[in-house]
């Protein structure tokens, strides 16, 4: 610096006194993305994930910490609860199946097994039906919105829902739309349903609704026959008007409450043709393998030209996003599906967790019940959610006690699922102190 201005730039006639090597830097232009707009903004963290991720840290520290976040199943060790015979089918597929392609729409006898296992009550509508593979009950999901509305219109599901439902619609350049789901603990609030569905309809003509049941994630409510005769009623009376597609997500009815999947199913069978009726069939918790990403999407169609038109669309789905699925995971679960001694097997070994899941749920509902909680009817399934105003505030008060529970929007996720049954106390009685 001399006389307090900067050095000029060396070795360049003419060179100007105040100018520095910045100075002579080209000027940037504004900031422009690769990105397009619409995928700007986004997290790339799932928030379950992120609280999960925390509360093993934290454990590996050596922390008491109670992690009551993902939805898998644990046994009481604190370990991956798996089928033994589900696991044996799988390391028993050979080479060659798991390193060959499958067909784009999934394995033929898959697809079969898929089938007969959904309409198992009521086999008679089985010749109805057609499915495609998906990677888990998500692709299922995602095959759904996409092909079943439009780019800007908007799904409609309960106000509390699986937060990936968002997700999926918002890949996909759809919305989601929800309604006032418990009309008190004990039943679906059929007419917010109804009004919710009439607004779809005169906004966009068409009703994409899915209905998480039984076991509903996040709450794990069952909904009731009364419930489902509700619902068919309002649904047959708005198919009447526009196109409407009902998809069953059921990826946790093998932990149901007894008959509650037969009477989801009978219910949805007095749907077909009026509306349209979709199942997203996972392999991941009913067969314990959630890695192995083995799902399927099951469309009830009478008409057999629009069957066909379906099972096009859905195909050519398929080879647009993933191309095939995993053809080993297809051949380990249809043996698991057809087999008669590996399902007697597996049935026999899911009972065990059936039980174990059960005594969860029994000592929740007495602990709860006797700390004044609030929350909806739970008699089985991964979840149950606690009313809360401030559920973020709720939240971080049982981080700060080493209870791990998820925030959604009006409720506190609990993953009975995570916990063992002499855990559950611990934090009833935590979630109880954030709550007041």
């Amino acid at each position: 610096m001399r006389g307090g201005h900067p050095a000029p730039i060396p070795g360049r006639r003419g060179a100007v006194p105040g100018r520095t090597y910045r100075d002579a830097m080209p000027k940037p232009k504004a900031m422009r993305h690769h990105l397009v707009d619409s995928r700007l903004g986004r997290s790339g963290d799932d928030p379950i994930f992120a609280l999960n991720h925390e509360a093993n840290a934290r454990l590996a520290a050596g922390e008491d910490v109670l992690n009551a976040t993902l939805g898998a199943l644990l046994d009481d060790d604190g370990r991956l609860a798996i089928l033994p015979t589900a696991a044996r089918a799988v390391s028993e597929v050979g080479p060659q199946d798991w390193a060959a392609y499958a067909p784009i729409g999934g394995l033929a006898p898959f697809l079969q097994a898929v089938i007969a296992d959904v309409f198992v009550d009521i086999p008679e509508l089985a010749d109805q039906a057609i499915a495609v593979a998906s990677p888990g009950g998500s692709g299922a999901l995602r095959h759904a919105i996409a092909t079943f509305l439009e780019p800007g219109q908007a799904l409609l599901t309960t106000d509390f829902f699986w937060g990936p439902y968002q997700t999926l619609a918002d890949e996909n350049e759809r919305r989601v739309r929800t309604f006032t789901m418990f009309a008190s603990k004990d039943s679906l609030d059929l007419a917010a349903l109804d009004a919710a569905m009439q607004t779809s309809i005169a906004e966009q003509g068409r009703v994409l609704l899915i209905l998480n049941d039984p076991c509903h994630n996040p709450s794990g409510y069952s909904m009731s026959s009364a419930d489902w005769d509700g619902v068919v009623e309002i649904v047959t009376r708005h198919a009447s008007s526009a196109p409407v597609t009902v998809v069953l997500d059921n990826a946790y009815a093998a932990y149901g409450p007894p008959d509650a999947m037969a009477t989801a199913m009978r219910s949805l069978a007095a749907l077909a043709g009026h509306a349209l009726v979709l199942i997203a069939w996972s392999a991941s918790k009913s067969f314990t393998h959630y890695g192995l990403r083995v799902g399927a999407l099951v469309a009830l169609a009478p008409d057999a030209d629009e069957r066909a038109a379906i099972e096009a669309a859905l195909t050519y789905a398929c080879r647009g996003t993933w191309s095939n699925c995993n053809r080993g995971g297809m051949v380990a679960v249809t043996r698991l599906l057809t087999d008669p001694e590996l399902r007697k097997a597996v049935d026999s070994e899911r009972e065990e967790l059936i039980r174990l899941l059960g005594d969860r749920v029994d000592v929740f509902n007495d602990v709860a019940g006797a700390a004044g909680l609030a929350y909806p009817r739970y008699a089985g399934g991964f979840f149950t959610t606690v009313f809360a105003e401030d559920a973020a505030r709720s939240a971080r008060r049982m981080r700060d006690e080493g209870v791990y529970v998820v925030p959604i929007r009006g409720a506190l996720r609990l993953g009975i699922c995570a916990l063992r049954a002499a855990d559950i106390p611990r934090a009833v009685e935590t979630m109880a102190r954030a709550l007041g």
